[in-house]
């Protein structure tokens, strides 16, 4: 069997989409890659992210959320580093050591929604979903 590829997804506190889009690819990738996420400065888990994964049986509410700059200071290197902010906020991200391929696929920040909880719950369906099908694109092309 091939080495795991190791991939790192990044946003801003690693509270919602990087924590979503690491269980996305434990689920779907087929035990070929070892999946990560870390934040640029670490909050704490957002509640509608972890109600938004429980809803299709996904848990993260016991994750821990980590700061990319403390991975960087472990020496850790990744095959793939994907950052899952906005635009603006992906530029914040540092460069890892080694030869990481990095992808940007941006995202609404779930921490900037407004409106009922019921509205906002429904805006992170929709990032939640954006992110199960661009993972599941990012397994399909990397098929062995």
């Amino acid at each position: 069997m091939a080495e795991k590829k190791a991939v790192l997804f990044v946003c801003i506190h690693n509270s919602a989409r990087s924590q979503m889009a690491e269980a996305f690819l434990k689920q779907m990738g087929g035990g070929r890659f070892e999946a990560a996420s870390a934040g640029i400065e670490a909050g704490r888990l957002n509640p509608l992210a972890v109600e938004t994964m429980q809803e299709i049986g996904i848990d993260i509410s016991g994750n821990a959320v980590t700061n990319v700059f403390d991975l960087l200071r472990q020496g850790k290197t990744f095959d793939y580093v994907i950052t899952v902010c906005d635009d603006a906020s992906g530029e914040r991200c540092p460069l890892f050591p080694g030869q990481a391929e990095r992808l940007h696929w941006p995202c609404d920040d779930p921490a900037k929604l407004t409106g009922s909880h019921a509205e906002q719950l429904e805006r992170i369906r929709q990032i939640r979903e954006q992110l199960r099908q661009r993972v599941a694109w990012f397994v399909e092309e990397r098929k062995l």
